[in-house]
């Protein structure tokens, strides 16, 4: 049975700045989507957040890029907002950038990540989401996990995976894609992701079905100016010719250094956290949740939270250390994100015209 997995994923308010949204909130996104599956054809439905990024994650036989799923998802967000708005939440309503639905919610502001293939006797899946980054926050881990042999032993024993796989790669800027093929393409795919805030991971398969789709949109290219940080989310299937659920985690543990956190201007390292963790006040550290899924017949069995064993309190802690180490950089670069991606860079311009006025 053919089966699309949908994540669509927005910050429409949270508590006190940017933390996490409202249980009122979360309840009214949810209610509404429950109230309007059925008619959207949507099988099963899971709600959960990531710092203060709601995302909707569905099932559903309509195939990738519904009207009636994205409808469904726009409408209840724009409900929620307005309960962000009555609470007066930080915030509210601001990645829903566009006033009237135009067929499905890419380029409108929400995120989307989504998949259409044929459903396996033991389909098993992870949700990946993020806050306080962009969706390069992805290239490395995903690099390392489908390019690395040192980092994914599957690369060599399991036929399919290295057989190869490819890869398509987007250019934010100009909004084209690239397919690269893996592993005739390793070097020009590093070349490419060495830059993640221009080129970012699309999507991965391998000859016959999909294996990874990821969020790709820039909120400022769609707004015109800072909004808010894009906060990426990914779906990876898992398991037999994929990569194994242990393969596919634990490459976040290296917590590499990303573009986001505060004012969505700094470099600061990618800690992995606990499912429904709110923003980290300590500079805002990017964070990345891991939640795991069984399906069958379109229904979602269960969710495992990968993140929660008390190992992984062993690479929150080293997330934490490389934080301290960045900051005692200061506002110097790298510690600042470089003038032409600083998210706030109207204040640095005006700023820094002000200054050359001084040169002589």
């Amino acid at each position: 049975m053919k089966i699309t997995v949908t994540a669509i994923k927005a910050d429409i308010g949270s508590i006190g700045g940017h933390t996490r949204p409202s249980e009122e909130v979360l309840r009214a996104v949810e209610g509404f989507v429950r109230k309007g599956m059925k008619a959207a054809g949507i099988i099963d439905l899971f709600v959960g957040y990531t710092g203060d990024d709601i995302h909707l994650l569905m099932s559903h036989k309509n195939g990738v890029g519904s009207s009636k799923v994205h409808k469904l998802a726009w409408d209840a967000f724009k409900e929620g907002a307005e309960v962000a708005k009555g609470q007066g939440l930080y915030g509210a309503g601001q990645d829903l950038l566009k006033d009237s639905f135009s067929g499905n919610v890419k380029g409108m502001g929400p995120g989307v990540a989504e998949m259409e293939f044929e459903e396996r006797k033991n389909e098993a899946f992870v949700l990946f989401t993020m806050d306080k980054t962009e969706p390069g926050a992805f290239n490395y881990p995903m690099y390392r996990l489908f390019c690395e042999p040192s980092a994914n032993t599957g690369l060599i024993v399991n036929p399919k995976l290295s057989s190869g796989v490819r890869m398509t790669i987007m250019d934010v800027m100009e909004n084209k894609k690239a397919e690269m093929e893996i592993p005739s393409d390793n070097f020009l795919i590093a070349g490419l992701l060495m830059y993640p805030g221009r080129y970012v991971i699309d999507s991965v398969r391998n000859a016959d079905e999909p294996i990874m789709a990821a969020t790709t949109d820039r909120l400022h290219n769609v707004a015109g100016t800072y909004v808010g940080k894009d906060d990426p989310a990914a779906i990876m299937r898992l398991q037999k010719d994929f990569p194994a659920t242990e393969e596919a985690c634990s490459v976040f543990k290296v917590t590499h250094y990303v573009a986001g956190d505060t004012r969505g201007s700094h470099h600061m390292p990618l800690m992995p956290v606990k499912a429904r963790s709110a923003a980290s006040s300590n500079f805002c550290i990017p964070i990345v949740s891991a939640l795991l899924f069984s399906m069958h017949n379109g229904v979602f069995t269960a969710h495992i939270d990968a993140f929660d064993t008390v190992d992984w309190d062993f690479y929150r802690n080293r997330a934490v250390k490389k934080a301290e180490f960045m900051r005692e950089q200061g506002f110097v670069h790298p510690a600042t994100l470089i003038p032409e991606e600083l998210e706030y860079s109207n204040g640095y311009k005006a700023m820094m015209s002000e200054a050359r006025k001084r040169f002589k």
